[in-house]
């Protein structure tokens, strides 16, 4: 069988790594605060246990990156580029039905931080290439491993400390495959689907200064900066947004549509057109309703010291998120919409992206998945948020979006990422490092 090295030992490893790896604590608090070592030096030595040479990289002590190479049988053939994140964000122990940091194994499913988002990836990655070298298999391309630091932050620490300073190590890559995609997504009708990600929304996230006259409480005033804030805001929180239909974003509808046995959307599709069709698609809508529109979410207020005491500035910072093409139009909205009392600036900023989907590429991950659920399909999908892929695009590869995990019917996948009590299923992993090989040795 071509995939007989996906043999007991590798199903048990993805299992064994991936609650090892939820062991070790690696909260990413932001601003630089996040150790990542452990979970590095593990990786390295289970890569190196098989004969690879990974290369341990720091910006900042204990911010660890880990970088390998696997050598394809074809030298004139681009790299392709696997990588995975090490950090995860912050759990409360006390929310929890097992603690965040156990990697306990219960009744066939794994739990812990890191679970989904994405030591379980880190573990699918790690378990394919030791089952290619035990067997004495190789890729047809060179495959680049990056296991990352601070993805769950500014990246700075993790893969735009990798692009900037050590882009060698991704030479000829012309491809990546990450996270977030190739999940079961449960449809009206006892439809399966499999959302492949090529295309994520670009991040902008907000800085908001109000300026105004400091002064008694209990005087009037007009130039309250307070005031002049929040009126930003809600003018902001309340803003529609038009529909905007990337590429990507109009090929997922399509499709999902043609599954509904719906009409897609036009090439004159009004909002109201894509409005209506995604109250058509049921559950599937969740699939697309978050990318077909820029977003503007605020999230933080900051303003004043003493309560009958007027400040003379404040501050607020809003979630924006844009979507490739629409990023001339956000900018021009956000000043109509902070108006002459309020300043804006990007506090932290990142491109939007897009894959192909016609590409030889999504159609062997499409394959791979398909292969295995017979009378699943595959659909285009759109990340709302962002991933490591932005960075590495600095280097001109294009990323997808492609963890695969078969999951039952009730399982949520997307609500457990950064949520409470994540966990993924020991028969979902099995189900990954055998996608994962297939697409890997097609690709």
């Amino acid at each position: 069988m071509a995939d007989a090295h996906i043999d007991r030992q590798a199903l048990d490893e993805v299992v064994t790594f991936t609650s090892d790896l939820i062991r070790m604590d690696t909260t990413n608090k932001g601003g630089g605060d996040g150790v990542e070592r452990q979970a590095a030096e593990y990786v390295a030595e289970r890569l190196a246990d098989v004969g690879l040479e990974p290369t341990l990289l720091e910006k900042a002590p204990d911010r660890t990156n880990v970088v390998a190479r696997v050598e394809g049988t074809d030298p004139s053939a681009p790299a392709l580029l696997l990588h995975g994140h090490l950090d995860v964000v912050p759990a409360e122990p006390a929310d929890w039905t097992v603690h965040p940091f156990s990697g306990e194994i219960r009744d066939g499913v794994v739990w812990g931080r890191g679970a989904i988002d994405m030591k379980n990836a880190d573990a699918m990655a790690l378990a394919v290439v030791r089952a290619w070298a035990r067997a004495g298999v190789r890729p047809r391309r060179d495959v680049v491993l990056a296991f990352t630091a601070d993805e769950e932050d500014s990246a700075a620490y993790g893969s735009g400390f990798l692009t900037e300073r050590h882009p060698e190590l991704f030479e000829g890559c012309t491809e990546g495959i990450s996270e977030s995609g190739a999940f079961t997504f449960h449809a009206d009708g006892g439809l399966r689907l499999y959302p492949v990600a090529a295309g994520e929304r670009g991040t902008g996230w907000l800085k908001l200064t109000a300026t105004g006259r400091a002064g008694h409480g209990s005087k009037v005033n007009r130039a309250n900066a307070v005031s002049r804030l929040a009126a930003a805001v809600t003018r902001i929180g309340a803003h529609e947004w038009p529909v905007r239909l990337t590429p990507t974003v109009r090929a997922a509808l399509t499709e999902l549509a043609r599954l509904h046995g719906l009409d897609g959307p036009g090439p004159d599709a009004t909002d109201a057109d894509v409005d209506g069709l995604l109250t058509k698609l049921g559950p599937a809508a969740k699939l697309v309703e978050p990318t077909v529109r820029n977003s503007s979410n605020p999230t933080i207020l900051e303003a004043g010291y003493k309560l009958n005491v007027i400040p003379g500035s404040a501050t607020g910072y809003v979630d924006g998120r844009m979507l490739p093409g629409a990023e001339d139009e956000f900018r021009a909205t956000l000043d109509e919409l902070t108006g002459p009392d309020v300043d804006w600036e990007f506090h932290h900023r990142e491109v939007p992206l897009q894959a192909p989907v016609d590409s030889p590429t999504f159609a062997t991950l499409c394959e791979s998945l398909e292969h295995f659920d017979p009378g699943a399909h595959a659909v285009p999908y759109c990340m709302s948020g962002g991933t490591d892929a932005k960075q590495f695009s600095r280097l001109g590869i294009e990323g997808y979006g492609f963890t695969p995990l078969r999951l039952p019917p009730g399982f949520d996948y997307q609500a457990l990422f950064h949520g409470v009590d994540e966990r993924v299923p020991v028969d979902a992993l099995h189900f990954g490092v055998r996608v994962l090989d297939r697409a890997l040795l097609a690709l």
